[in-house]
Protein backbone atom coordinates (compact mmCIF):
# COMPACT_ATOMS: atom_id res chain seq x y z
CA UNK A 1 0.00 0.00 0.00
CA UNK A 2 2.56 2.61 1.18
CA UNK A 3 6.38 2.68 0.00
CA UNK A 4 8.84 4.76 1.26
CA UNK A 5 12.03 4.23 -0.15
CA UNK A 6 15.60 6.43 0.98
CA UNK A 7 13.70 9.23 2.09
CA UNK A 8 15.77 12.02 3.58
CA UNK A 9 14.27 15.61 4.43
CA UNK A 10 15.39 18.58 6.52
CA UNK A 11 14.19 21.77 7.78
CA UNK A 12 17.10 23.92 6.22
CA UNK A 13 20.13 22.66 7.53
CA UNK A 14 18.33 20.37 9.95
CA UNK A 15 18.60 16.69 8.86
CA UNK A 16 15.30 15.44 9.88
CA UNK A 17 14.43 11.90 8.54
CA UNK A 18 17.38 10.06 7.29
CA UNK A 19 17.15 7.40 4.40
CA UNK A 20 14.16 5.96 5.68
CA UNK A 21 13.38 2.37 4.41
CA UNK A 22 9.30 1.49 5.11
CA UNK A 23 6.94 -0.23 3.25
CA UNK A 24 3.23 -1.10 4.77
CA UNK A 25 1.00 -3.63 3.16
CA UNK A 26 -2.13 -3.49 2.11
CA UNK A 27 -4.28 -4.03 5.38
CA UNK A 28 -2.33 -3.30 8.11
CA UNK A 29 -2.22 -1.21 11.24
CA UNK A 30 1.39 0.13 11.55
CA UNK A 31 2.60 2.24 14.15
CA UNK A 32 4.89 4.65 14.31
CA UNK A 33 6.81 5.00 18.19
CA UNK A 34 9.36 7.10 18.93
CA UNK A 35 10.51 10.15 21.89
CA UNK A 36 9.97 13.47 20.68
CA UNK A 37 12.52 15.26 17.61
CA UNK A 38 12.42 11.74 16.52
CA UNK A 39 10.33 12.36 13.04
CA UNK A 40 7.45 10.83 13.67
CA UNK A 41 5.30 13.42 12.48
CA UNK A 42 7.58 14.73 9.79
CA UNK A 43 7.39 11.31 8.29
CA UNK A 44 3.93 11.28 7.87
CA UNK A 45 3.89 14.97 6.89
CA UNK A 46 5.97 13.59 3.83
CA UNK A 47 3.76 10.99 3.41
CA UNK A 48 0.46 13.38 3.02
CA UNK A 49 2.40 15.43 0.71
CA UNK A 50 2.02 18.33 3.14
CA UNK A 51 6.01 18.48 2.77
CA UNK A 52 8.30 17.35 -0.01
CA UNK A 53 11.39 15.61 0.91
CA UNK A 54 14.81 16.31 -0.19
CA UNK A 55 15.62 12.66 -1.81
CA UNK A 56 14.05 9.60 -2.13
CA UNK A 57 10.72 8.62 -2.70
CA UNK A 58 7.23 7.57 -1.61
CA UNK A 59 4.96 5.37 -3.23
CA UNK A 60 0.93 4.70 -2.87
CA UNK A 61 -0.36 1.42 -4.75
CA UNK A 62 3.32 1.61 -6.30
CA UNK A 63 2.69 5.12 -7.86
CA UNK A 64 4.72 7.80 -7.29
CA UNK A 65 2.70 10.62 -4.79
CA UNK A 66 4.58 13.29 -6.43
CA UNK A 67 2.79 12.81 -9.76
CA UNK A 68 -0.85 12.78 -8.07
CA UNK A 69 -3.01 15.62 -7.57
CA UNK A 70 -3.95 16.74 -4.34
CA UNK A 71 -7.78 15.53 -5.03
CA UNK A 72 -6.53 12.35 -6.68
CA UNK A 73 -4.40 11.64 -3.66
CA UNK A 74 -7.19 12.24 -1.57
CA UNK A 75 -9.73 9.70 -3.15
CA UNK A 76 -7.20 7.21 -1.40
CA UNK A 77 -5.56 8.73 1.57
CA UNK A 78 -7.38 10.18 4.70
CA UNK A 79 -5.42 12.40 7.23
CA UNK A 80 -6.05 12.80 10.72
CA UNK A 81 -4.05 15.62 12.05
CA UNK A 82 -3.28 15.72 16.00
CA UNK A 83 -5.37 18.28 18.25
CA UNK A 84 -8.58 18.38 15.52
CA UNK A 85 -9.79 21.56 15.74
CA UNK A 86 -11.13 24.44 13.26
CA UNK A 87 -11.26 28.22 12.96
CA UNK A 88 -14.65 28.20 12.15
CA UNK A 89 -17.32 26.65 14.50
CA UNK A 90 -19.13 24.32 11.78
CA UNK A 91 -21.94 21.90 12.78
CA UNK A 92 -20.35 17.90 12.87
CA UNK A 93 -22.83 17.18 10.02
CA UNK A 94 -21.45 19.94 7.51
CA UNK A 95 -17.26 18.93 8.99
CA UNK A 96 -18.10 14.92 8.24
CA UNK A 97 -19.45 15.86 4.10
CA UNK A 98 -16.53 18.00 4.12
CA UNK A 99 -15.15 14.35 3.89
CA UNK A 100 -16.95 14.45 0.41
CA UNK A 101 -14.86 16.98 -1.38
CA UNK A 102 -12.53 14.98 -3.06
CA UNK A 103 -15.17 12.87 -5.23
CA UNK A 104 -17.10 16.34 -6.21
CA UNK A 105 -16.70 18.24 -9.71
CA UNK A 106 -15.83 22.24 -9.63
CA UNK A 107 -18.90 23.41 -8.31
CA UNK A 108 -21.06 20.61 -7.67
CA UNK A 109 -23.48 20.29 -4.95
CA UNK A 110 -23.42 16.85 -2.61
CA UNK A 111 -25.55 14.24 -3.87
CA UNK A 112 -27.85 11.94 -1.92
CA UNK A 113 -25.35 9.72 -2.31
CA UNK A 114 -22.57 12.07 -0.56
CA UNK A 115 -25.16 12.41 2.38
CA UNK A 116 -25.82 9.17 3.01
CA UNK A 117 -21.76 8.38 3.11
CA UNK A 118 -21.68 10.97 5.37
CA UNK A 119 -24.52 9.92 7.69
CA UNK A 120 -22.88 6.11 7.53
CA UNK A 121 -19.35 7.50 8.61
CA UNK A 122 -21.00 9.15 11.37
CA UNK A 123 -23.24 5.98 12.68
CA UNK A 124 -19.59 3.67 12.41
CA UNK A 125 -17.83 6.06 14.51
CA UNK A 126 -21.52 6.72 17.06
CA UNK A 127 -21.24 10.16 16.19
CA UNK A 128 -24.22 10.79 14.21
CA UNK A 129 -26.01 12.04 17.31
CA UNK A 130 -24.02 14.85 17.20
CA UNK A 131 -24.99 16.07 13.87
CA UNK A 132 -26.64 19.46 14.68
CA UNK A 133 -24.05 19.99 17.19
CA UNK A 134 -21.25 22.44 16.39
CA UNK A 135 -17.53 21.37 16.37
CA UNK A 136 -16.57 23.91 19.54
CA UNK A 137 -19.24 22.48 21.97
CA UNK A 138 -18.37 19.29 22.32
CA UNK A 139 -15.65 17.16 23.97
CA UNK A 140 -11.78 16.85 23.17
CA UNK A 141 -12.74 12.76 22.44
CA UNK A 142 -15.97 13.88 20.29
CA UNK A 143 -14.04 15.52 18.09
CA UNK A 144 -11.49 12.96 17.55
CA UNK A 145 -14.18 10.97 16.42
CA UNK A 146 -15.81 13.67 13.98
CA UNK A 147 -12.74 13.71 12.18
CA UNK A 148 -11.91 10.44 11.73
CA UNK A 149 -15.41 10.22 10.29
CA UNK A 150 -14.86 13.21 8.14
CA UNK A 151 -12.00 11.05 6.92
CA UNK A 152 -14.07 7.94 6.48
CA UNK A 153 -16.54 9.87 4.33
CA UNK A 154 -13.32 10.06 1.87
CA UNK A 155 -13.75 6.53 1.47
CA UNK A 156 -10.01 6.23 1.66
CA UNK A 157 -7.71 2.67 1.14
CA UNK A 158 -5.59 4.37 3.72
CA UNK A 159 -6.12 6.40 6.91
CA UNK A 160 -2.91 8.38 8.24
CA UNK A 161 -3.66 9.35 12.25
CA UNK A 162 -0.81 11.85 13.43
CA UNK A 163 -1.09 11.18 17.46
CA UNK A 164 -4.82 10.79 17.46
CA UNK A 165 -4.81 10.26 21.16
CA UNK A 166 -3.00 13.14 22.01
CA UNK A 167 -4.19 15.57 24.57
CA UNK A 168 -7.41 12.90 25.59
CA UNK A 169 -8.11 11.34 28.91
CA UNK A 170 -7.54 7.20 29.04
CA UNK A 171 -11.10 6.60 28.87
CA UNK A 172 -11.07 8.45 25.25
CA UNK A 173 -7.69 6.89 24.55
CA UNK A 174 -8.86 3.29 24.29
CA UNK A 175 -11.81 4.33 22.48
CA UNK A 176 -10.22 5.69 20.09
CA UNK A 177 -8.04 3.22 19.50
CA UNK A 178 -10.68 0.52 19.38
CA UNK A 179 -12.53 2.50 16.83
CA UNK A 180 -9.40 2.23 14.36
CA UNK A 181 -8.42 -1.16 15.19
CA UNK A 182 -12.51 -1.93 14.34
CA UNK A 183 -12.29 0.06 11.11
CA UNK A 184 -9.14 -1.85 10.39
CA UNK A 185 -10.74 -5.30 10.78
CA UNK A 186 -13.92 -4.51 9.77
CA UNK A 187 -13.27 -2.95 6.26
CA UNK A 188 -10.16 -3.89 5.61
CA UNK A 189 -8.91 -0.25 6.25
CA UNK A 190 -4.81 0.17 6.21
CA UNK A 191 -4.07 2.32 9.05
CA UNK A 192 -0.46 4.36 10.10
CA UNK A 193 -0.34 6.31 13.10
CA UNK A 194 2.33 7.67 14.69
CA UNK A 195 1.48 7.09 18.18
CA UNK A 196 3.51 7.96 21.82
CA UNK A 197 2.29 5.78 24.16
CA UNK A 198 4.05 2.64 23.83
CA UNK A 199 1.50 0.11 25.50
CA UNK A 200 -1.34 1.06 22.88
CA UNK A 201 0.73 0.84 20.21
CA UNK A 202 1.85 -2.25 21.22
CA UNK A 203 -1.84 -3.49 22.09
CA UNK A 204 -3.37 -2.42 19.10
CA UNK A 205 -0.34 -2.65 15.89
CA UNK A 206 -0.04 -5.14 13.89
CA UNK A 207 3.82 -3.98 12.93
CA UNK A 208 5.41 -0.94 14.88
CA UNK A 209 8.30 1.20 13.44
CA UNK A 210 10.85 2.00 16.67
CA UNK A 211 12.44 5.74 15.17
CA UNK A 212 15.10 7.63 16.52
CA UNK A 213 16.57 10.48 15.92
CA UNK A 214 15.55 10.52 12.12
CA UNK A 215 15.93 7.11 11.81
CA UNK A 216 14.16 3.51 11.99
CA UNK A 217 16.05 1.85 14.70
CA UNK A 218 13.70 -0.92 13.88
CA UNK A 219 11.02 -2.19 12.86
CA UNK A 220 8.64 -5.58 13.19
CA UNK A 221 5.98 -6.72 15.17
CA UNK A 222 5.83 -5.97 18.76
CA UNK A 223 6.90 -8.30 20.21
CA UNK A 224 10.14 -8.12 18.52
CA UNK A 225 10.46 -4.68 19.00
CA UNK A 226 9.26 -3.64 22.35
CA UNK A 227 12.40 -5.11 24.14
CA UNK A 228 13.94 -3.55 27.41
CA UNK A 229 16.88 -3.07 25.22
CA UNK A 230 15.26 -1.55 22.50
CA UNK A 231 13.57 1.20 24.74
CA UNK A 232 16.74 1.70 26.70
CA UNK A 233 18.70 2.40 23.36
CA UNK A 234 16.12 4.99 21.94
CA UNK A 235 14.35 6.18 25.02
CA UNK A 236 17.26 6.34 27.51
CA UNK A 237 14.96 4.64 30.19
CA UNK A 238 14.98 1.14 32.24
CA UNK A 239 11.54 -0.79 31.53
CA UNK A 240 10.65 -4.29 32.42
CA UNK A 241 8.66 -5.50 29.50
CA UNK A 242 5.40 -7.95 31.26
CA UNK A 243 4.03 -10.09 27.70
CA UNK A 244 0.71 -10.54 28.27
CA UNK A 245 -1.42 -10.94 24.93
CA UNK A 246 1.15 -8.52 23.92
CA UNK A 247 3.99 -6.84 25.08
CA UNK A 248 3.83 -3.67 27.90
CA UNK A 249 6.38 -1.88 28.95
CA UNK A 250 6.72 -0.74 33.09
CA UNK A 251 9.33 1.83 33.84
CA UNK A 252 11.59 0.82 36.45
Amino acid sequence: MVGVQQLSFSYGKQEVLKKIQIEVDKGQFVSVIGPNGSGKTTLLKNICKLLTPNSGQITLENERIKMMGIKRLAKKMAVVHQGAHSAFDFNVGEVVLMGRYPHLAKFQSESASDLSIAENAMRQTETFHLKDKTLHSISGGERQRVMIARALAQEPQLLLLDEPISHLDIKHQIEIMKLCRQLNHDKGLTVLATLHDINLASRFSDYVVMMKKGEVFQMGKPQDVISPENIKAVYDIDVVVVNHTYPMIVPL
